[in-house]
């Protein structure tokens, strides 16, 4: 029995698209920083019999078990690799979520980072940060950013070059403001198919995130911190007019999103840097100062369904012990 526990990541430049369904290899890089909260602790039990997956007390079946078996026999097929016998094992896999699951807060991410360390662990596997950020990208492709503390950069590639490390970044925080918390009605991989495929802006939506990931390691470098925000929100808004110009429309944002991203534009009006950023879901992030995030939370509460959070850069994933 091994125990791991991963946060999600939020993009600055953000991921979306693949060049390669099967390896879930990206059509560009992407940039993120690791949040402190939304937690998922995983714990990996090898039994015999069939795989078995519970999400928050709850047994899960159809498509979402099908990606954690589909997951393990990845792990076990690295087992039978180099010769371990626990290869021949199923697994009880348990998760806890403290945030919302499948509401574009990045909880695949978490949940997959914190199955391949579980997992890779559980069957004997020893591997280094960079291949289980690789092999957290299998399941989940911004998986493969909670592997790296505070702030990642994910690499695109082959199989072998495809992977996050970490970058050097500016302190900041993001203040998280729901708006829905429920599952969302399409679904990450099912929204880059149809953009892939039907959208007339997605091959300028690769070349320019390509230019917008050099611009952002370079404000990252400098430690420049208004650049970054402006080429986060950018880029957000760039990622959901590509998907909103797939047919037929997709559109993540609701009224509500917009009026946050409104509300974060009039803040700066007001002298207070902060700059909005959104994944695939309705939910929005307040990018802004720590020495100001506490003014930013208290003018964007008004405009969340549920908890306003200020959120740090947090750890990768890792195996916790039975007392944390």
């Amino acid at each position: 029995m091994t125990t791991a526990r991963a946060y999600p990541n939020i993009a600055l430049v953000k991921y979306w698209g693949k060049a390669d369904e099967d390896l879930i290899l990206p059509a560009a890089g992407s940039l993120s920083m690791t949040l402190d909260d939304y937690s998922t602790t995983t714990t990996v039990t090898l039994v015999d019999g069939e795989d078995e997956f519970r999400l928050n007390d709850v047994e899960q079946l159809g498509r979402s078990a099908d990606r954690v078996t589909t997951f393990l026999e990845l792990v076990r097929s690295y087992a039978r690799v180099v010769g371990l016998d626990t290869a021949h094992y199923s697994a009880r896999v348990v998760s806890v979520n403290e945030g919302p699951t499948a509401a574009g807060m990045a909880s695949s991410a978490s949940g997959f980072a914190a199955l391949a360390v579980a997992a890779s662990a559980a069957y004997g596997l020893r591997m280094d940060t960079r291949e289980l950020s690789r092999l957290a990208r299998r399941g989940s492709g911004s998986a493969s950013r909670s592997l790296i503390d505070r702030f990642a950069v994910w690499y695109p590639g082959d199989d072998e070059s495809s992977y996050a490390e970490q970058i050097e970044a500016p302190d900041m925080a993001m203040v998280s403001v729901p708006v829905a918390t429920g599952k969302k009605a399409v679904s990450s991989r099912s929204g880059m198919v149809a953009t892939q495929t039907t959208s007339p802006f997605y091959h300028a939506w690769v070349s320019s995130t390509a230019v917008t990931l050099r611009d952002m390691i370079g404000a990252c470098a400098a430690g420049d911190f208004t650049r970054i925000g402006e080429l986060s929100e950018n880029h957000a808004i760039r990622m959901h007019a590509v998907i909103a110009a797939s047919q037929p429309s997709i559109r993540y944002l609701t009224p509500a999103s917009i009026a946050i991203f409104d509300e974060i534009a009039a803040m700066r009006a007001d002298g207070i840097e902060a700059y909005a950023t959104a994944d695939a879901g309705p939910n929005v992030f307040a990018v802004t100062l720590p020495e100001l995030a506490e003014s930013v939370a208290d003018r964007l509460r008004p405009l969340a369904t549920g908890e306003t959070k200020i959120l740090r850069p947090g750890p990768g994933a890792r195996l916790i012990g039975d007392d944390e």
